[in-house]
């Protein structure tokens, strides 16, 4: 059996609408101390619109990235790699290396908890990922059954596909 092909969960709209808001809360203090220093040192008061149009491209270009680049979860048929999740313990590993995953609540946040053969683990928060948490988890059931060379497990009358039927 083959394993799934690679995936890569992004941000969710939630997250990225926290990092834009601190992106413009961070502005306006640049905005603030800018117009203290222009009043102060008597400058042109067209440093402030030249501030603001950087200030604005860069807010506009952290969403873009948040939003098409930035991912926390890459799959693939090898193993995985996390990232902008801080504590998550291990950030990468093989699927073989994984003994077993978990779901678990860590500060009132569902999360999934893949436990190493070597004792590690990694901490995966889910409601930072743009993807429903039931089908998060069953892709990662498929993933770690995919490396263990077993068949997914699917309910009778579930009718969704298996990678073995596509």
């Amino acid at each position: 059996m083959t394993a799934p092909g690679p995936t890569t969960y992004p941000l969710a709209p939630t997250v990225v609408a926290r990092f834009v808001g601190l992106g413009l809360v961070g502005l306006a203090l640049v905005m603030f101390v800018g117009t203290a220093v222009v009043a102060v040192l008597d400058l042109p008061p067209d440093l402030l619109v030249g501030l603001l149009v950087l200030g604005v491209a860069g807010v506009v270009t952290l969403t873009w990235w948040l939003r098409t680049r930035a991912w926390v979860l890459r799959c693939t048929a090898e193993g995985y790699a996390v990232r902008m999740v801080r504590g998550a313990g291990v950030t990468e590993a093989r699927w073989d290396g994984v003994e077993d995953a978990v779901t678990t609540t860590r500060h009132d946040v569902p999360c999934v908890v893949l436990r190493l053969r070597d004792g590690r683990t990694t901490t995966i928060p889910v409601g930072v990922l743009a993807v429903d948490k039931e089908q998060f988890v069953r892709e990662l059931q498929d993933r770690l059954q995919a490396a263990r060379g077993l068949k997914p497990y699917r309910p009778q009358g579930d009718s969704s596909p298996t990678p073995d039927a596509l």
